[in-house]
């Protein structure tokens, strides 16, 4: 059909609403024009026509078409270039079609319109190097797209969903292939709340409304399995919403709304950005704990969902939780790093609710992040950390932060994933503020909630054996700080008996070297401990010795946690038993002894090591009691004393021979048994 006579016949179906099959053949048809028609007035007015047509804008769902919009001038302007290449086509040039194109951008049209047909040249011109247009040309349309995007802005309030969807997706793609200076027009303070709408509004999370309408979807659990049919209707919105244009950018729009963030000139706007995400987090967080998936443990999952959610519907939700999490950490960090530097939120009141709602942001995503390592990005880390830096500069809102997030009893051991995801988080942020923390705060806040851990006998999923690594690393931060010598005196017997009762069952070798090596230094000099109770670094090694003398001598499992399997697979280490652990232990202790103290531990430790019957056991030990002497553990001190002790006073045979005796005899005599030579 000629181009003229097709040319109007799509004119003529814009007027109409049409089904889904007719509208894309209309849609393919405008791209064969744009690139077949060959008077540039053509191409304006059908541009201006395909903006204003009832075919697409009159359809329900609009926010595809707007996409749809871009696709078809990036299309259309890739074949443009190809066909301006190798000599085919209508013969319009790109520069030429360019304007023409953009001439259709009419008063008939709205400004977020024109955004997405600016939007769609450019890639098509520019996209993939292309380099289609001239400089001068190419620094016109840069300017036209962000000076669309600004008139769009200035009123996306009249313009509905739709205009603001059609913002933050347009300046998602365009933003790449602006230049500095045309990202730099963009006004950040407008564009912020639009890119956060897009993120968790009806156009993209929806609020996390989709996990209430898969709850209210699934049946009852029968004998404790969840089922979450595939051809369910929860499941067909969810695969919509992941198709949806938004959701489906979510990483350019994060970045995008991290230069918003970085780039705005009203830090309010930032802060409201940051309510928004903290909004967002807390949905989905509440919709999560009414879904009947919050209890179960992932260690779990093979038996508590059936055979068809757990290979079809469950992995098809994780997807777009994680990529919620993403979006919301990504956004976040972007606010967490400008909080750092911009003086209006340096003020302390300000700066300290912005580092606790991040932190209680990231708290009400914690039953996302804490699985598979979702929270292994550097985003992530950023804002947790910086934000707890912030927290730790004031001991009340450090104690505030702590109030709020806690569980109403900390006395109570929950039996619920969830429950035990979010006590993960508190104990393991919670082991950063000691120094911030008044003693008391640290025992009600801290060692309470901990200790009730520590208790726990039952059975030890992968969760469990986190969470309580983490309740001993909390228990250790407390009686780490010098200010906190009080509590320490009281905690540290308790705890020590804890710690053998743990081990090897509860913590591994490595766990529980670690943290006896930790309560050694905390117990000996300089602490102020050490001067108030001076006995109590000889009490705990003697029973450590007790401990090492009756321990099993079979050797010990894989450890079982990801960060002792890591550490000894780097290390290479070697099979331990629990009696050889112990030794480890004691001997990873010998440099925080006092000095008084040291020469006789030194043999004490020789002598035990030499009670592990297995060679191939004891000899890693050996190799570290050689490593703490030679490596520089020791101070100048110590070494000295080390020194004297394995030359000249029996070391050095007592841990290489093993300390055989001899018989007594007197000096120059001559042994009975054995040949004597007679030279």
């Amino acid at each position: 059909m000629p181009a003229d006579r097709l040319l109007n016949n799509v004119l003529q179906h814009y007027q109409d609403v049409h089904h889904d099959a007719r509208t894309e053949q209309i849609i393919g048809s405008t791209v064969h024009l744009l690139t077949e028609l060959t008077n540039p007035l053509n191409l304006g007015l059908l541009t201006s026509h395909l903006l204003t047509a009832p075919a697409l804008w009159k359809r329900s769902d609009q926010l595809p078409i707007a996409l749809r919009i871009i696709s078809i001038y990036n299309t259309a302007g890739v074949r443009v270039h190809r066909n301006q290449a190798q000599g085919e086509g209508s013969g319009v040039g790109c520069e030429e079609w360019t304007r023409a194109v953009v001439k259709g951008c009419d008063e008939r049209s709205r400004r977020w319109q024109h955004l997405l047909v600016l939007t769609g040249v450019l890639m098509g011109m520019e996209g993939d190097d292309r380099r289609s247009l001239s400089g001068s040309l190419r620094n016109t349309l840069g300017n036209a797209v962000a000076t669309a995007a600004n008139l769009a802005l200035d009123t996306q309030a009249l313009d509905g969903p739709v205009g603001a969807g059609s913002i933050a997706l347009a300046l998602t793609y365009a933003f790449p292939l602006l230049s500095p200076h045309h990202q730099a027009q963009i006004n950040c303070d407008k564009v912020i709340p639009v890119l956060t709408w897009a993120l968790a509004g009806e156009e993209g999370l929806r609020y996390g409304e989709f996990l209430d309408v898969i709850t209210r979807d699934m049946p009852p659990t029968n004998n404790g399995v969840a089922t979450w049919s595939e051809k369910s209707a929860s499941f067909l919105q969810l695969q919509q919403l992941e198709s949806r244009p938004l959701v489906n950018a979510m990483g350019p729009l994060t970045k995008l709304a991290g230069f918003a963030i970085q780039r705005a000139e009203d830090s309010t706007v930032v802060l409201d950005a940051q309510v928004s995400l903290f909004d967002l987090s807390s949905k989905l967080l509440g919709a999560w704990s009414r879904s009947p998936f919050r209890a179960i443990d992932p260690a779990e999952e093979s038996v508590r969902l059936s055979p068809e959610t757990l290979q079809s519907t469950w992995p098809s939700l994780w997807r777009l939780l994680r990529k919620a999490l993403f979006g919301i950490v990504a956004t976040l960090q972007a606010a967490v790093a400008r909080s750092l530097l911009d003086p209006v939120m340096l003020n302390e009141r300000v700066a300290y609710d912005f580092a606790t709602k991040s932190l209680h942001t990231l708290r009400n995503l914690c039953f996302i992040s804490s699985r598979d390592s979702n929270k292994a990005f550097q985003a992530y880390t950023f804002a947790y950390m910086a934000s707890i830096d912030v927290l730790t500069r004031s001991s009340s809102a450090s104690d505030a932060y702590l109030r709020s997030a806690r569980t109403s009893d900390p006395a109570y051991s929950p039996v619920d994933h969830l429950d035990r995801t979010m006590d993960i988080f508190y104990l393991s942020l919670a082991e950063h503020l000691p120094l911030s923390l008044p003693t008391a705060s640290c025992e009600e806040l801290i060692i309470k909630p901990a200790s009730a851990y520590l208790e726990h006998d039952g059975r030890l999923s992968p969760a469990m054996v986190e969470l309580f690594e983490s309740a001993h690393s909390a228990i250790l931060s407390v009686l780490s700080c010098p200010q906190h010598s009080s509590l320490t005196m009281t905690m540290v017997p308790f705890y020590i008996v804890k710690l053998f009762e743990s081990f090897p069952h509860r913590i591994s070798p490595r766990q529980f070297r670690v943290a006896f090596k930790t309560v050694m230094q905390i117990v000996s000099p300089p602490f102020p401990i050490s001067m108030m109770e001076p006995h109590l670094s000889e009490t705990l090694l003697e029973m450590l010795r007790y401990q090492a003398i009756n321990a099993p001598t079979s050797p010990l499992p894989p450890a079982a946690d990801s960060a002792s399997h890591a550490a000894g697979e780097e290390s290479g280490e070697e099979l331990l038993s629990a009696q050889s652990a112990l030794v480890l232990a004691l001997i990873d202790s010998l440099p925080f002894l006092p000095l008084p103290l040291l020469e006789e531990w030194l043999t004490i430790a020789a002598e035990v090591l030499n009670t592990i019957a297995d060679p191939g056991l004891r000899q890693p030990v050996k190799k570290r009691f050689v490593d703490v002497l030679v490596s520089g553990e020791l101070d100048v001190e110590r070494a000295a004393i080390g020194v004297a002790w394995w030359g000249t006073k029996g070391g050095r045979d007592l841990v290489a021979q093993g300390g055989v005796p001899q018989a007594a005899m007197m000096s120059g005599a001559l042994s009975g048994d054995e040949a004597v030579s007679r030279l």
